[in-house]
């Protein structure tokens, strides 16, 4: 017997790591020395890594593991709000392009791709610059322009699922457009919508990390990774470790949930035994 497609460590190491950042950018600020935007007057501004500072301090003497801790926090709400964002408007969108077909389909699709051919970065970035840079713009920003793929995708599943037997059975009892959608078409999306959920919010955290670096995201005393890794990007030289720790958080959590939506796709697709 096959273990269950869920429990197969390719789906459990990359969710056991997602699970281990979390825990340590939600409960590391307690266990820093210091709060992450204080300065630290008794070490030395940039200071290497040593046991009151793991990861050393930054150009202006705040622990570097507090801020890396306190930006995981907002890099990951980033990706997950915004793909909260995402998946609202585009099951939707997809769902009821993939339902009422034709003339309406044909015209809500034809936005999605006028939509596509709009620079992405540049639309967040006008977002940005129009209507100031608060936290909260950044996650509706990024969520509002990154449904055009679950839209797609769902409106796709929708058309297919439009054919199955229990679909017709609802429609001759007498179930009207909006209960079949919610009763039956978007339940049966689930297992789609989680996978593409596990590879939109890595996308998220990389725009948001992107606006951070050119100085368009999260501003100071906030700070997020992509925030970091700018700051240390420009004091290498120096201080090397204020952009290897901020940087080796994100590629590892992008990489693990990469990995986890690769490992549930092929799990979900997997013959049933």
């Amino acid at each position: 017997m096959t273990s269950a497609p869920l429990l197969r460590p390719a789906v459990v190491v990359p969710a056991a790591i997602l699970l281990a950042i979390v825990l340590l950018v939600v409960a590391g600020p307690w266990l820093a020395a210091q709060p992450y935007d204080a300065i630290d007057f008794d070490a030395d501004w940039g200071a290497a890594p040593s046991a009151a500072h793991p990861f050393g301090t930054d150009d202006l003497g705040r622990d570097l593991f507090a801020r890396v801790c306190v930006g995981g926090r907002l890099s990951l709400a980033v990706g997950f709000v915004s793909t909260l964002v995402s998946l609202v408007i585009g099951i939707a969108w997809g769902a009821v392009a993939g339902w009422f077909g034709g003339r309406i389909d044909a015209l809500m699709m034809r936005i999605v791709d006028i939509l596509y051919a709009l620079p992405f970065m540049f639309f967040v970035i006008l977002l940005m610059v129009l209507f100031g840079r608060h936290w909260l713009l950044i996650f509706v920003a990024i969520g509002a322009v990154s449904w055009l793929d679950m839209a797609r995708i769902v409106r796709g599943q929708t058309l297919a699922l439009r054919r199955q037997p229990f679909i017709d059975a609802a429609v001759v009892s007498g179930l009207g457009d909006a209960a079949i959608l919610i009763r039956h078409v978007v339940p049966n999306l689930l297992g789609v919508v989680i996978v593409c959920a596990t590879l939109t919010i890595p996308q998220a955290i990389l725009v948001e990390s992107f606006l951070s670096f050119l100085g368009l995201g999260i501003q100071e005393p906030a700070t997020s990774w992509g925030a970091l890794v700018n700051d240390g990007a420009r004091a290498m030289e120096t201080t090397p470790w204020g952009l290897i720790f901020p940087a080796s958080f994100l590629v590892l959590t992008l990489l693990a949930f990469n990995w986890l939506g690769d490992a549930l796709r092929a799990a979900l697709d997997a013959p049933r035994r």
